[in-house]
């Protein structure tokens, strides 16, 4: 309830609001401890409901304390229970994470007019950014199942090995010991496909690998992570199979730099621009700035992609409790491309490495 509270004061006392209306599933997750509900309505006077069809209703029961637990019926209007339970609560000004078009027309008709609905997707957010004992103790676990997952991807990448074998092995391997799932497609994106920064892939696409064999002297980007109680981790690094070439070892070289430097500059009260351009400084004087095609990184939680978010254009200032990546790449077209990247905590005096694993470029560097 400490969370609910934080958003209580946040948005009932500095924001004017009287009621806050949650139905995005990470959100409710932070807020509530426990997946699978549809819906959370907090009024400033009255019960916190969760809303929950049967399928979670005796799952929500059981991991939430504090909150009324109301069972939708099949086929019942969600709108039209909350805004009766709005109206009951004499909300007058409403705000909402996440509706639909559909859904937010169904609320304000409910609501016959008497109260204010406002879009604030911004304040819950900004609570997750900052992450508390309890979740840190989680991404650590997630992280060091990750970093496990990293070395078996070093074993077991080499000349003749299809990209999918090596997403099946790592992914086994955190599982055995203990991952809930991966954070995302696992990517394994070898020879030109590693200058694609996403593998290519993508869940419309068939994720991060293919049915490739590894070819002698190929580059491999590898980046994966796992889950743990529902908070994620993230890593990526590059491997070349067998000896790299000089380029290679050059661009490996460059970018593992630009990483350090950008670790470096990560604490609290940094601007998150300001550590991206310390990143992208490397990259650029060494002549390949326009190769360096994403920002250096983004928040890791719940979801593998929150705030804050460091790039050029963020405007975010890093504080004590964040989580973050630092991700710099060089994506040659026809060539390949190299990624080395790792989950940081950021603490006031210095940043923490979250995720280890192995570095560099393979046995054969």
């Amino acid at each position: 309830m400490n969370r609910v509270n934080a958003l209580k004061k946040l948005a009932f006392e500095t924001k004017g609001f009287d009621g806050f209306l949650l139905t995005n599933e990470f959100n409710l997750c932070y807020l509530t401890g426990c997946p699978g509900l549809t819906s959370l309505l907090i009024p400033k006077s009255g019960k916190d409901t969760i809303y929950a069809y049967g399928v979670n209703y005796e799952q929500a029961k059981a991991m939430t304390k504090g909150f009324d637990v109301q069972m939708l019926e099949r086929g019942q209007n969600l709108m039209e229970r909350i805004a009766k339970q709005a109206r009951g609560s004499k909300i007058k000004k409403l705000a909402f994470d996440a509706l639909s078009i559909e859904g937010y027309r169904e609320l304000a008709k409910g609501l016959k007019g008497n109260t204010k609905l406002k879009g604030r997707t911004d304040l819950v957010s900004e609570l997750r950014k900052v992450k508390d004992t309890a979740e840190l103790e989680l991404m650590k676990k997630a992280a060091d199942l990750t970093s496990m997952g990293m070395k078996v991807a070093y074993e077991v990448i080499k000349p003749g090995v299809k990209e999918y074998e090596v997403a099946a092995e790592v992914e086994y391997a955190m599982r055995r010991k203990g991952s809930g799932g991966v954070a995302f497609d696992t990517i394994i994106a070898s020879g030109v496909r590693s200058a694609f920064p996403h593998g290519g892939g993508g869940t419309l696409l068939g994720g991060g690998c293919t049915d490739r064999k590894i070819q002698n002297g190929d580059l491999v980007v590898v980046d994966m992570g796992a889950v743990y109680q529902h908070y994620r981790s993230d890593i990526t690094r590059t491997l070349a199979a067998g000896r790299p070439s000089p380029k290679q070892t050059k661009l490996y070289d460059i970018v593992k730099a630009a990483h350090d430097s950008a670790f470096q500059k990560i604490r609290s009260g940094a601007k998150a621009k300001d550590v991206d351009a310390t990143a992208r400084k490397v990259i650029v004087d060494a002549g390949y700035g326009d190769f360096f095609v994403h920002g250096l990184g983004h928040g890791v939680g719940l979801e593998v992609h929150e705030g804050p978010t460091l790039s050029s254009m963020s405007k975010d200032k890093l504080t004590d409790g964040n989580v973050v990546t630092d991700e710099p790449g060089i994506y040659i077209p026809n060539f390949g491309g190299v990624r080395v990247e790792d989950t940081i905590l950021v603490q006031k005096t210095k940043a923490e490495y979250l995720t280890s694993g192995p570095i560099g470029l393979g046995p054969g560097s």
